[in-house]
């Protein structure tokens, strides 16, 4: 079958590999167009692209792949399917029309829930237990299409955006390619989504993880591994950010939210911990953080490193 591929982020890369070693023949890669990044502004591709570029392939980078000008070039590829994987962009329906087949997204999470740009953020704040990989069929409604195939994996308690991404990328391109022959031939009936039950985990902002002590420490510890590695949980002190990097919640007496306090001698506590910072309900230990333009540092090292920490009120 001939494919376009559609990808992005690294979360794309094992469903393209996959692709590429399987029989199917990628007859084009789209993926966002190179832009800066890092402190110094270097323009970079994305992973997508550069392993497109790596094996070859045709490579479209267009900034808005729905101009008349963009669909004519993937038309002119002639694909039976698109393949899509976190590839950043809205799709209308002329692009959604070229591929005869149609075209399939593989999605990190278990459709209906999180539908949306951070699926895996989304179900760390919400505390799910579990959550997965949706393969489903394109449709001009968000995250909305039949659903041909899902699978489930456990949500550890030391996972983050991060690590979650990485493991559903892995299931994903793996789950893809049970179901894409079949697909493909006609001999999965996909299966309609329940509206009704429909959640959503819009893009994430970088003023969404400045932490708010006021809440309980089970949310601010949901918080802080939803937003690894972007855009970091962020507090201040004394007008300085502070990131939290790793953290643990604990059951604690009520104090003022924001406060830095000893770890209790009662209460156990991870490796690293040097500090405990009270919440709305219970307390944060914190394991790993990071000051403005240091490295990663524990808890133990950060308490040495800021004289004066213990007893003061971060956030304020």
């Amino acid at each position: 079958m001939r494919i376009v591929f559609m990808g992005s982020p690294a979360f794309a890369l094992p469903t393209l590999r996959e692709l590429i070693e399987s029989e199917h023949e990628i007859v084009g890669v789209v993926t966002q167009p190179d832009r800066p990044a890092g402190r110094g502004r270097t323009t970079r591709r994305s992973p997508a692209a550069e392993l497109a570029a790596e094996q070859g392939l045709r490579l479209l980078q267009p900034t808005n792949v729905n101009t008349a000008e963009s669909l004519e070039l993937v038309r002119a590829l002639e694909p039976e399917a698109l393949i899509i994987a976190a590839y950043g962009q809205i799709l209308k329906q002329p692009l959604l029309d070229i591929a005869k087949r149609g075209a399939l997204n593989v999605h990190a999470s278990l459709l209906p829930k999180h539908r949306g740009a951070a699926p895996s953020v989304g179900a760390l704040l919400a505390g799910e237990s579990e959550t997965g990989v949706t393969i489903q069929e394109v449709v001009l409604a968000l995250d909305a299409g039949p659903i041909v195939a899902q699978e489930a994996i456990p949500i550890a308690d030391d996972d983050t955006t991060g690590s979650l991404n990485e493991k559903l990328s892995e299931v994903g391109a793996g789950l893809l390619m049970k179901v894409l022959a079949s697909w493909a031939r006609g001999e999965i009936e996909a299966q309609p989504q329940d509206d009704a039950l429909a959640t959503y985990s819009p893009s994430v902002k970088r003023e969404d993880a400045v932490i708010d002590w006021t809440l309980n420490a089970v949310d601010v510890w949901r918080r802080v591994r939803a937003y690894v590695p972007w855009p970091v949980a962020t507090t201040t002190v004394g007008g300085e950010p502070l990131r939290i990097l790793d953290a643990w919640p604990l059951d604690a007496p009520r104090g003022t939210p924001g406060m830095v306090v000893p770890l209790p001698d009662d209460v156990g506590a991870p490796p690293g911990t040097g500090f405990v910072v009270t919440c709305g309900e219970g307390a944060l230990a914190i394991t790993r953080g990071q000051r403005a333009g240091k490295r990663p540092l524990s808890g133990e090292e950060l308490l040495r490193g800021y004289p004066g920490l213990m007893g003061k009120r971060l956030g304020g």
